[in-house]
C-alpha cells in the first residue's frame, strides 16, 4: 500500500484521514456515509419481499429495523414512495426496481438503497430524493430516463437537499438524463443547508447525461473515481460557497468538466484524466484537499475500465 503524498500543511491531520492508492471494493461503504456514526439502514430488522406499489409503499414506512426487497419492475403513478428511518432497500436479481415513480427519504436517517433500476419519473418527483435526512447510502443502482423529451419533462435522477448530511452514492450508473444530480435545491437556502449537504460520489459512470454531475450548493463534496463520458453541458458545478475535492476521475468528451468562478464555488482539483476534454481555466482553488475519512482510490487510469465492469445494478445481488 502506498499512502498519498499529502501537502505539508496536512501533515498534522494525518492521523484523521488518508487516501491509500490500492483497488477500491466494489462491496463496502465508503465517504461521509461512513461518518456521524455509520450507515446500517435496516440491519437486524425483518425481511420482506414486494412486488407490487402498494406493498413497497407499505413495507418501507415507520422507523423501526427492516430490509425490504423489490422483486421485478415496479410501475409507478409519479409520486414519491417515502422511506422511514433504518431501512435498507435491496433489488433482487439483476432486474428489479421502480419505473415511472420515484424514492424519497424525508426527515429520516440511516437509509441504505442499493441493486435498484430506478427510471423515467415525470417531473416534479425524483428518482430518488433526500430531503432533511442524514445518513443516506445510494449504491449499485441504475439510473435512467431519456433524452427525447425536453430538460424539464423528468427533474433530478438523484437529488440531495433540505441540509441532508451524510450521504454517499457510489458505483451507480446514470445514463440518458438531462439534470442529474443536484446538491442543495436554491440559491435561497443558506440557512438550512450551510454546514450540511456532506456528499461522497465515487465510482459512479455518467454516460450521455447532460448536466449536474453533480451541482452542489453550500456544501462540501468528495468526487473521486467517477467516469464521466459524453456530458453536453456540465460535469461538477460548484455553487455559492460549495467546497469540493474531485479527484482521480475520468473526463472523456466532456463540457465544462469543472466549474467554479461563475457560481461562488471553490474546487480541488488533481490526478484527473481529461479524454476529447479541456480542463476550466478559471477554477477558483478551495481548501478541502483531504476529507475527514480514510479511503482506497483507484489510479485514474484505472477508473474506465474498473467502472464500466462493476457499477450498476445487476453487479451486486439479492
Amino acid at each position: 500500500m502506498l499512502v498519498f503524498q499529502l501537502t505539508v500543511s496536512l501533515l498534522a491531520g494525518l492521523a484523521s484521514a488518508a487516501s491509500i492508492k490500492r483497488a477500491a471494493p466494489v462491496d463496502g461503504i465508503a465517504g461521509f456515509a461512513t461518518q456521524n456514526g455509520g450507515t446500517t439502514g435496516g440491519t437486524g430488522g425483518s425481511t420482506t419481499t414486494v412486488t407490487t406499489l402498494a406493498a413497497l409503499r407499505a413495507a418501507v414506512l415507520g422507523d423501526s429495523p427492516k430490509i425490504v426487497k423489490i422483486s421485478g419492475i415496479i410501475t409507478g403513478d409519479g409520486e414519491v414512495v417515502d422511506i422511514g428511518s433504518k431501512t435498507t432497500v435491496l433489488g433482487v436479481g439483476s432486474n428489479s426496481g421502480l419505473t415511472g415513480g420515484g424514492l424519497r427519504v424525508k426527515k429520516a436517517s440511516n437509509v441504505i438503497i442499493r441493486n435498484l433500476r430506478l427510471s423515467k419519473s415525470p417531473a416534479p418527483t425524483d428518482l430518488i430524493q433526500i430531503q432533511a435526512s442524514t445518513n443516506v447510502w445510494v449504491d449499485h443502482n441504475t439510473f435512467s430516463s431519456d433524452l427525447d423529451h425536453d430538460k424539464d419533462y423528468y427533474d433530478g435522477a438523484f437529488d440531495v437537499s433540505h441540509g441532508s448530511d451524510f450521504v454517499t452514492a457510489s458505483w451507480n450508473v446514470f445514463t440518458n438524463h438531462y439534470k442529474t444530480s443536484l446538491v442543495g435545491h436554491s440559491d435561497k437556502n443558506s440557512a438550512e443547508d450551510t454546514g450540511h449537504l456532506r456528499v461522497t460520489y465515487h465510482h459512479n459512470y455518467f454516460l450521455n447525461v447532460n448536466s449536474r454531475l453533480p451541482s452542489l450548493r453550500f456544501g462540501t463534496g468528495h468526487i473521486y473515481n467517477n467516469y464521466y463520458k459524453n456530458v453536453a453541458t456540465s460535469g461538477v458545478d460548484s455553487r455559492l460557497g460549495a467546497q469540493v475535492l474531485v479527484e482521480s476521475n475520468v473526463f472523456d468528451t466532456v463540457t465544462s468538466p469543472i466549474a467554479t468562478k461563475l457560481h461562488g464555488g471553490y474546487a480541488v482539483q488533481r490526478d484527473n484524466i481529461l479524454i476529447n476534454t479541456v480542463m476550466n481555466t478559471d477554477l477558483v482553488a478551495g481548501t478541502l484537499t483531504t476529507p475527514p475519512y480514510s479511503y482506497s482510490i483507484d489510479a485514474a487510469d484505472t477508473v474506465a475500465a474498473t467502472v464500466v465492469k462493476s457499477a450498476g445494478a445487476g453487479v451486486i445481488t439479492f
